[in-house]
Order: C-alpha cells, then structure tokens, then sequence
C-alpha cells in the first residue's frame, strides 16, 4: 500500500506536533505556505511554496502532489483553501467549502446565526468605512470592531465612544486580509470566556470542550487571551445550552467529522452565545494541552480523518486535574534574555515548557496571538490551588526583558 500524502497549510510552530503524529502513523507529510523560513517546513517531509489564501493556486498543488488529505490546524488563513481542496478533490475535511465560508468570515456567520434564531449580538459587516460611521446609531453602545477574517484577537477593538470609532476600523482593516470589517454590541460576559477545541463525528457533537479563558488587563491587546484553563468554571445548564447550540448549528450546516476551535460567552442578559466556529484546531496549543489533560488524542484523530483512516472512540472529555495554559507575553517591548521559573513550581506543576523566541530576541507588546513567547502547561490537583498559583505567578514565573 502507498504511503498516505497528508498537506498542511502554514509553517508555524503549531504544527509541529500534526508532524510529529503524522509521522508515527507512517504518513509522508507536505507543509505549504510562501515563507519557506516557517519552522514546520523543517520536519516535513517536503515544503511546497504557495499562498494558502489562492485557493486555486493550493489546489493546482495538491493535485500535483496527489495528496490524500489536508488540513490547516491551527492556522486560520488556510482554512477555506482547505476545504475548497479537500471539495474539488474529494477528500474529507469537516464541513463543505459553503460552510467554511460561513464559518470563516464573522460578518456571514452573524448573520447566518440571526438568521436562524441563535443568541446572537447586533452586527453588522463592512468594507467601506464611511457607510459604517453613518450607521453609528444602529448599534447599543459600546461596540467591538474586528476583522471579518483575522482570529488571535489581532486588529480587535472595544470602543466606548462614537468618536473613536474611525480609528478601531483603521486597526481593524489593518489586520484583514480582505479589507472587510464587522461592528457588533459588545456583550458584557458573566464569568470567563471559552475558547476549546471540540470533535463531531458524522456531525455529531461527541467530544464537547468549555475552558476559562483569561485576559491580561495590562497588555496592549486587553482582549488577547493570556490565560486558558480545563475544565471550565461555567455552570454546566448553559455549558449544555451551548452543546445543544452547536449541534443545531452543526446540522444546519450538515457537517461531517473533524476538529472545531470554538469561541463562546454567557453573559449579563443570561443567555449563552456562540461567538466563533472555525474547523480547525486552535491557536497557543489547545489541542495538544487538551489531550495531554483528557488522554484522548484530537490530533490523531484529525490526521487520521483528513486521509480516510479510521479514527479511535472519541467520548465526552474528563480531565485529569486541573490544567492551565499559561501564555508567556510581554507588556513592553525589547530584548528577550530569559525566563526563571522557581524550581519547586516547575516540578510540582510545569508539564511543558513551549517556549518559541531565544536570547536576543525582540520582543513586542502583547497585542496578539502572534507576539506571544510561547506557552506553559500546567497541572494543579483542584481550582483553589490553581488561582492560589495565578494570584502570586509573578513570584513563580519571571519573564526578563532588557
């Protein structure tokens, strides 16, 4: 039998665990992006220089390298090439290229989502900057401005004032790609937000996942996650609230089986929201943190479900204690020297270390995924000794800059 071809958009960090596994299932693994620098492109097997957002241009690849499957984890701009590819050559992926569409671009999916009678905030999509400052007053204010097509927070704005609003499109623009921007209520959240990685099967929800996912209120980006815990503190009545959603949002969109990175919130007015679906794995490591706290592996499954093979029972998640994932950042900028980690604190509690920038390094202010240092796994036996950790890190974890 022919050795199994499997394509992966991008070249970041992230994807070097897909390789890894991908190797132990003895698969010959393509990484494709037009930075032929990018790290993964070291531990595949064969880099292919293309733009993963040409769709055609991806695809004209993939036919030529006779692939047997594709996916873009953790990497948000591929992931409409992805299932175009996957579509036109008849490979599995997690939902048609319709509904990666949808899914995709924020301003189709709340309107997808009102559409069909989801929790969902007033908003509204843009390209033109003008036709938005005249819809200041169709808004309840304060608002949150963002690309349609960016994810890691980048080009995220909250605006309290209409005055400011010219600038938060500005920021938001800056960071799309397709120059298209969407303005929506801002909905005050009760407790922390969700962000966690999910798995259907068939399009059925089998593997539901919530977490607590905080924000450095210092950083330059206050709305760039910084901080992730397993499992979540939400009250299990809307955490099944939310399953019930996804599921009627699933089948509405008649997906197949795969990997889903999901953002959700309960907020103020007692209602749990939707705020983003993507079929991919997440960003900062959610799915390796994830089966490292479940022993469920959602990585594997993923590779062996984007090349036909079958997949392992995947069931409702428990945790084996309480797990954080820890975003190493900074709030100023310079030069990176090193990070001191108290000894005791990382043998007791430090299960991986994923740090991604070296001595002399420059080091940016945290105002996206992408400016973070790396990520830090840790375990902790409850909650109560968790936040104890979380209200002194500052003594456990020093980041230093120069």
């Amino acid at each position: 039998m022919s050795q199994k071809k499997l394509m992966l958009l991008g070249g970041l960090r992230y994807l070097l665990p897909v390789i890894e596994e991908a190797h132990k299932l003895g698969v010959y693994v393509i990484t494709a992006d037009y930075l032929p620098n990018n790290i993964a492109h070291k531990y595949s097997d064969k880099y292919c220089n293309v733009s993963i957002i040409d769709k055609n241009a991806v695809l004209n690849a993939a036919q030529e390298l006779k692939i047997d499957g594709i996916l873009s984890h953790a990497v948000d701009p591929g992931v409409v090439s992805a299932a175009y590819v996957a579509e036109k050559m008849g490979l599995p992926f997690q939902c048609s290229y319709e509904a990666a569409c949808i899914l995709q671009d924020k301003s189709k999916f709340r309107t997808f989502l009102s559409e069909n009678g989801f929790n969902c905030p007033k908003a509204k999509g843009y390209s033109d900057v003008n036709a938005a400052l005249k819809d200041v007053d169709y808004f309840n204010w304060p608002v949150i401005v963002k690309p349609a097509d960016s994810a890691g927070s980048k080009g995220v704005t909250k605006v309290e004032n209409k005055i400011d609003l010219k600038i938060a499109i500005e920021t938001a623009l800056a960071a799309s790609l397709s120059k298209h921007f969407v303005i929506e209520d801002f909905l005050d959240k009760v407790g922390a937000q969700s962000s966690a990685d999910i798995f259907t099967i068939d399009g059925k929800l089998v593997y539901p996942a919530y977490s607590d996912q905080l924000f450095d209120k210092d950083a330059a980006n206050p709305y760039t996650p910084a901080i992730e815990i397993w499992p979540a503190s939400m009250e299990q009545k809307f955490q099944d609230d939310l399953t019930a959603q996804l599921q009627r949002l699933f089948l509405l969109l008649n997906v197949k089986s795969g990997i889903y990175n999901v953002e959700s919130r309960v907020c103020s007015d007692g209602k749990a929201y939707i705020m983003e679906v993507s079929p991919r794995g997440g960003g900062n490591r959610i799915a390796e943190l994830q089966d490292m706290a479940t022993g469920q592996s959602l990585i594997r499954n993923e590779i062996r479900k984007a090349l036909g093979m079958p997949m392992d029972d995947i069931v409702v998640p428990k945790y084996d204690g309480v797990w954080c994932n820890y975003i190493l950042h900074s709030n100023k900028p310079g030069t990176f020297v090193s990070i001191d980690i108290d000894p005791d604190f990382q043998q007791k509690h430090v299960r991986n270390i994923g740090l991604i920038v070296k001595p002399g390094d420059e080091v940016v202010p945290f105002t996206g995924a992408n400016n973070s240092l790396g990520t830090l796994f840790l375990r902790f036996e409850n909650c109560e000794k968790l936040d104890s950790a979380l209200s002194n890190i500052s003594k456990k974890i020093t980041i230093n800059i120069r």
